[in-house]
């Protein structure tokens, strides 16, 4: 898989909308969420993007901690349909979370994850910091990781 880690500003606007086109398909469309996809908050992101080839195949944003987040975190994890089933998730879970601790030093990673990947995120050191909760019409839970445990 060939990764592009760039900032907002970085991004072509193909890429920005192949992105966008598979966040809405993924997270509106398959999972039936009529929510505000389009968030305004992709400008403060690294947007981690894998192909093969030329076509999407795994996509997430980071995030640095800030006034609104205790840790840097992982959001809008997606395998796009045709890749689903190969090691592209596992792959862009390596890919961010290496990003995030070697190439911006960050000690801790929060995701708010979908609940049914519960046992896909602790295979990455997660853990849950939150009881299940309904998001979206999805069960979700807050998981950390700390980095060395």
């Amino acid at each position: 898989m060939n990764w592009k880690i760039k900032s907002f500003e970085e991004l072509s606007t193909s890429e920005l909308y192949t992105i966008l086109q598979a966040r809405v398909d993924v997270f509106v469309l398959e999972q039936n969420c009529a929510y505000e996809e389009v968030d305004g908050n992709d400008m403060e992101a690294i947007h981690v993007a894998g192909y093969v080839g030329d076509k999407l195949a795994a996509y997430c944003r980071l995030f640095m901690p800030s006034a609104k987040r205790e840790h840097a975190s992982i959001g809008r994890v997606l395998v796009t349909k045709e890749f689903r089933g190969t090691s592209c998730g596992k792959e862009l879970m390596t890919q961010a979370i290496h990003t995030l601790e070697v190439e911006y030093k960050q000690k801790s990673i929060q995701i708010q994850a979908q609940y049914y990947l519960d046992r896909f995120y602790r295979s990455f050191g997660f853990e849950p910091i939150s009881e299940v909760y309904l998001l979206d019409e999805i069960d979700h839970v807050d998981m950390v990781r700390v980095k060395g445990e």
